[in-house]
């Protein structure tokens, strides 16, 4: 059965190349991601990436390369910033607000905010950005930062990276299979996953003791990877009665499909950009030359690493917000119902208009909660096993994927087989004319 989906994949034309330029895509950006900006002790850098925790997690979820410092050092952070802040102000501005419900084309105009403003962003975030690995590192990774003839190319090289990364996120949602940012940032994911098998398994080679956790971190990566599947399918049908047209028409029986995770894996890509600031911002600190600011960085450093509990409750936090967050943004209870109204149909017991609204509203937000709830405790569980396995004799091995991962790979993966089916059908409906 699977060799014939396969081989009905391929013999699709429009597919088959939506598939292979995605493919070619992700292969550039490998490729990018290995080029180091010039001037940069890589050496330096790679003795700092290894011993730095979360350095390689804001690395690993925004798309970015900070072992080899390439010119696409920062991802897609910049733009995930960007953003944020465009969707807080469509909250805020009125025009922004009437910008989001014009459809389409409302939607592309946001989104050429969104990519206005990146750029300024990351011009700005890659100078704090080579600060803070410079302050972390042994040796200078980048030497004579003050001079202006060297730091601001390498700022603009650095920031043309990340507005390459943009772009090709969008050829990839045009013309290839996805949506192109979270693509680059499965990929980026995935490429991870063989390093850490076989430095687990070095471990485990050396000292039997670490055999036990990898194995169990095996199985639990399994499990987890079923269970958000599941939930990640898993909606509710609001049941729907369209009345037909004529004396004796009968009703028409429909549903209204709502999501139990109705925002994916975008409140993932959200929260941990967000939660890694103020870790990322106390390494620089630390250094600073006021007495205060170093306490403060002190402080940070200490507060927001990985293996703290503040670090998992603040992301717990971050996570339910967030999803929240998106949910309102883009389901609009309102709106389905007048929908669901104009087309002459109505939910059984539920008067049509305001209390329907009302309805769909207390379910979203029933399911939405259940849902943030599912996404935040499977982005921590990883980092409380971590946790009773270093404070345990059991011993410690590395994480093969966090579960913040593990909702973004399954997300990615969903959606691309969505895609696939939905333009299969495309293809087959097409040989009827």
């Amino acid at each position: 059965m699977l060799t014939s989906y396969l081989s009905q994949i391929w013999n699709s034309k429009d597919l088959r190349k939506r598939i292979l330029f995605t493919l070619a895509m992700i292969v550039l950006y490998r490729f990018v991601s290995h080029i180091p900006v010039p001037g940069a002790n890589i050496e330096s850098l790679k003795a700092l990436s290894n011993r730095n925790e979360l350095l390689q997690m804001f690395s690993l979820l925004t798309g970015g390369s900070t072992k080899s410092f390439s010119i696409v050092l920062m991802g897609i952070s910049p733009y995930i910033n960007a953003s944020i802040i465009i969707q807080l102000l469509t909250i805020i501005v009125p025009k922004l607000e009437s910008l989001s419900k014009e459809g389409e084309m409302g939607r592309r105009k946001i989104n050429s905010y969104t990519r206005w403003l990146t750029f300024p962003l990351a011009f700005i975030q890659s100078y704090g950005m080579i600060a803070l690995l410079n302050s972390q590192s042994q040796l200078p990774i980048i030497s004579n930062t003050y001079d202006p003839t060297i730091i601001i190319p390498i700022m603009l090289t650095i920031s043309a990276g990340t507005i390459f990364l943009v772009w090709l996120g969008e050829q990839i949602t045009e013309y290839g299979i996805g949506n192109g940012v979270s693509v680059l940032i499965f990929s980026s994911i995935v490429a991870s996953i063989p390093e850490m098998i076989g430095r687990n398994l070095f471990l485990a080679q050396g000292d039997e003791s670490k055999l036990i956790p990898f194995i169990t971190i095996v199985l639990v990566t399994i499990i987890l990877v079923t269970i958000v599947v599941l939930i990640t399918e898993g909606h509710r049908r609001i049941p729907l009665t369209y009345a037909g047209r004529g004396v004796r028409a009968k009703s028409d029986q429909a549903f209204l499909p709502i999501r139990i995770n109705q925002a994916g894996m975008i409140p993932i890509i959200f929260a941990a950009a967000l939660v890694s600031f103020p870790g990322l911002i106390s390494q620089f600190l630390v250094h600073a030359k006021s007495e205060w600011l170093r306490n403060f960085g002190t402080f940070l450093s200490t507060t927001f690493q990985p293996s703290t509990v503040t670090y998992v409750v603040v992301y717990f936090i971050l996570l339910i917000a967030f999803t929240f967050f998106y949910v309102s943004i883009t389901f609009n209870p309102k709106d389905v119902a007048e929908n669901i109204q104009k087309r002459g149909g109505y939910i059984p017991g539920i008067r049509p208009g305001q209390q329907t609204a009302e309805y769909l509203n207390e379910v979203s937000n029933k399911l939405t909660l259940f849902g943030a709830l599912f996404i935040a405790l499977i982005a921590v569980l990883p980092m409380l096993t971590q946790f009773i396995f270093t404070n345990s004799n059991i011993g410690s091995v590395s994480l093969l994927i966090s579960g913040a991962g593990i909702i973004i790979i399954v997300g990615v993966v969903l959606e691309i087989i969505r895609q696939i089916n939905s333009l299969l059908v495309m293809h087959d409906y097409k040989k009827f004319y």
